[in-house]
């Protein structure tokens, strides 16, 4: 078996790689022994006996699987959590939950008569403009308002 490292360098030159990618079809390695310039190796690869090998890539076989089971909700666990829970739901999330909980709180106060129509537009209006943080902290305004006199359980 002849030593190319001399055409495997000029080839690298002539196309444009490092040496590692430089391909020798194992076939013609004798010939390749004879050739010595620059258009000996030209010809050659023009032939295909000398061939540039494919840039090797990060394959994304592991990235695509794992993106498949992220969207069926694996990998979510504690472990894999950054930032507060308020953090991982969105704002308008956030605030859907807490203005249904109050609404439904006052509707139900309004139909079993416990508020008035007149205080339940109220403090809708107020809970639409954000004023309190939960259905605990409505009942507390509308007690403190004297609005609800009876314990709520």
């Amino acid at each position: 078996m002849p030593d190319l490292a001399n055409q495997r360098r000029l080839a690298a030159a002539l196309l444009k790689c490092g040496e590692g990618r430089v391909w020798i079809d194992p076939t013609s390695q004798e010939e390749l022994a004879d050739a010595v310039t620059r258009s000996d190796l030209r010809s050659a690869i023009k032939a295909g006996v000398i061939r540039r090998r494919r840039n090797p890539g990060t394959s994304r076989v592991r990235a695509r699987a794992h993106a498949l089971e992220l969207a069926k909700g694996r990998h979510a666990g504690p472990g894999s959590r950054r930032g507060s829970p308020r953090s991982r739901l969105p704002k308008k999330d956030r605030w859907m939950r807490r203005i249904r909980a109050q609404r439904d709180l006052l509707r139900e106060l309004r139909d079993t008569k416990k508020i008035p129509a007149a205080v339940y537009r109220q403090f809708y209006r107020r809970a639409k403009g954000g004023m309190f943080r939960s259905r605990a902290h409505l009942l507390v305004n509308l007690r403190l308002a004297g609005h609800l006199k009876e314990e709520r359980r």
